[in-house]
Parts: C-alpha cells; structure tokens; sequence
C-alpha cells in the first residue's frame, strides 16, 4: 500500500527524497502549487516521478459534497482513501462582497473520523469513533479548501482544529498537522493563526503546552456547574471544571493573546444571568474570551435556542463585568452546519 505523502514533514520529507533541493521542490510542489499528482512534476526526471509514484501517493482527501450557506460559509463532506467522510468548514469572516480571494477565512478541521466524547448537543459523536487521522489527513483538508476557494498559495487563513473528533485524544498526530501546516516552504501558517479547541482532558492540555507549539487553546465550556457540564459533556466527570481550569491556567499563552471559551448557549439550560455571573467568577484570574455560540437546531434535537433577548443580556452581563465577549452569529444553518450534521446527513442518505 502506497505511503500518504502529506504525512511528511519537511525534515522526514528529506530522508525520503534526495537531494535536499529535491524535497524541497516536492513540498512546495504540492502545497504551494496544490500539485496533485506526480507526472504534472515536470521539474523532476521521469525516473524519479515514477519512483515516487510507486512509493507514495499525494491525494489524501476528496470533496464529496459541497454546500454553500448564504452568508458564504462552506461546509465539505471529504472522503477518505479508505471510503470514510469527514467534515470541514469554511467560515466567510469578512469581505463577503469583496473578491472572496481576498476575505479572510477560517477553516475548521477534522482531527478524527466520529467522536469518542458523546456530546450531548452533538451529531458527530452520536455514530461512534472510527478512527484517528493522520497529520497528513489534518493538513489535506486545510490544503484542499484553500484549492477549492482559489486562494494563493501567500493567503493565509486561520485553522481551527474543532471539526469531527477530540483533537487532543490525536494529539501526537495533531503535533504533527500544526508542524506541517506552519512549514515555511509549504502552507506557511503561523502557529499563531492555529486554534486547538478541546471539550477538557485536563492532562493533554498540560502536554500540549509542554509540546510549546505556539498554537492557541479554545476551551468547549458550554456549562458553569459540574453537574449540567455531565450532561452535557461526560467527560466531564473524569475532568471536572476546577481541573480543567487549572490546566488552562498553566498553559502558556502569549501575553497579547487570551483563552478562548466556547460558550453553547441552550435554551433553559446554561442561558440565564445566574449562568452568567458564575461564568464571571470561574474565569476570574484567566486571560480569557468568551465566545457564546447560538445553538444550530437539528431534527430530533432534545434542545433548543434561546431567544435574542437572553443571548444579548447574557453577553452585557459579560461584558459588563469586563470579560471579553463575542456572540458567534450562527453561520450556514440552512446547509447543516452545525457540528456532525452533513456527514449525519450524508451517511443517513447513503443507507437509505
């Protein structure tokens, strides 16, 4: 079986390939030049693409389904070599009546294919765990939008590792994807414009900033107490909120930047401004945000959406109180956008 060549590292990538000149060539080949197979390398002799044919191969994902939002939001259905599907999500963050080329975007990727955690909220975990990705799968999905938006190889755009799975029960391949992400002869994004967002294994946090990637933290809080945070989260119950905190607090964050806590907010359940000043004080202390998502309604979801006027008094409260705030305005509702429901929708399609 052929080897994924996006697995590689500039570093592994040059004990592959020799001369040092000539995987240099072959990475900026592939993620600058979104080169996809070998025989358009015309750089490289014939005997050394067909060398390489035979050992490796650069496709890693393909777009099954594409659906585009009105706000400009795209979410994609890739399947894998071996037939499984993940998801990633473009989100259009400004410039959306400008040359899309130019706006700037935010690429949410995939790090496992299903989920091991079982959010209560969540689609993608409802169908089980299949397995890890590999960091050259990660990469791919960062490699193939910017391909399929028409964005420069010099465009850079955000990644957040936040799609299908727990991205730090991958974390080694994880550590790997952030590496050749943030490769210079390759796609060149700083570890800096890399967002991990994880639902709270408090150990890993720890070993992901003892990894110093450089890589910023996003926190799936979504509750203020230990037993609404179970239902919602169960992983919870092995790290509860004072543990998770307490890894957060020892994670080293550039002094100009701040944690990032993802709020769901739900109606009845975590949106009133009692919810509100406890989340106050358990972030007292930490260089914090708050980012309140408005929840995604889906068929056969046991929760609902609060209203405009819960939403907009829980983010004063915040605010008010000095915590940074932003209310994450729901994005692609119309094109299944919230977590888990393409790939639900496209597994449940295809069995029927």
């Amino acid at each position: 079986m052929k080897r994924l060549l996006l697995d590689l590292t500039p570093d592994e990538l040059k004990l592959a390939v020799s001369p040092d000149y000539r995987s240099r060539q072959l990475f900026q080949f592939i993620y600058r030049q979104y080169g996809e197979n070998f025989n358009a390398l015309t750089t490289f002799p014939k005997k050394i693409r067909a060398a390489l044919d035979c050992e490796f191969t650069i496709e890693a994902v393909k777009i099954a389904k594409k659906q585009n939002a009105d706000d400009g939001s795209i979410k994609y259905l890739f399947r894998l070599n071996d037939d499984l599907a993940i998801e990633s999500v473009a989100l259009l963050m400004r410039g959306e009546n400008a040359d899309l080329r130019a706006a700037n975007w935010t690429v949410c990727v995939s790090t496992q294919v299903g989920c091991k955690v079982g959010c209560a909220f969540c689609l993608s975990g409802k169908r089980g765990f299949f397995r890890n990705l590999t960091a050259g799968e990660i990469a791919a999905q960062v490699l193939m939008v910017k391909k399929d938006l028409g964005l420069s190889a010099e465009k850079a755009v955000n990644v957040v590792y936040m799609g299908m799975g727990e991205p730090l029960d991958n974390i080694e391949n994880l550590r790997k994807a952030v590496s050749i992400i943030s490769a210079e002869s390759g796609l060149n994004i700083s570890p800096r414009r890399q967002t991990v967002s994880t639902s709270g294994i408090a150990p890993k946090i720890d070993l992901l900033g003892a990894m110093k990637l450089g890589v910023l933290l996003a926190i799936s809080l979504h509750a203020v107490d230990d037993g609404t945070r179970n239902q919602l989260i169960p992983m919870n119950k092995a790290f509860n909120i004072a543990r998770l905190l307490e890894s957060v607090r020892r994670f080293p964050i550039d002094l100009r930047k701040r944690v990032m806590f993802e709020y769901l907010m739900l109606k009845g359940i975590n949106d009133s401004l009692s919810h509100a000043n406890k989340l106050i004080r358990l972030l007292n202390g930490i260089r914090a945000k708050v980012n309140l998502i408005v929840f995604n309604p889906y068929i056969g979801s046991e929760f609902e959406r609060p209203d405009q006027r819960s939403i907009e008094a829980f983010q004063r409260c915040l605010l008010g109180s000095g915590l940074f705030c932003t209310v994450r305005v729901p994005r692609g509702a119309e094109i299944d956008a919230a977590c888990g429901q393409l790939q639900e929708r496209q597994i449940v399609s295809c069995e029927t």
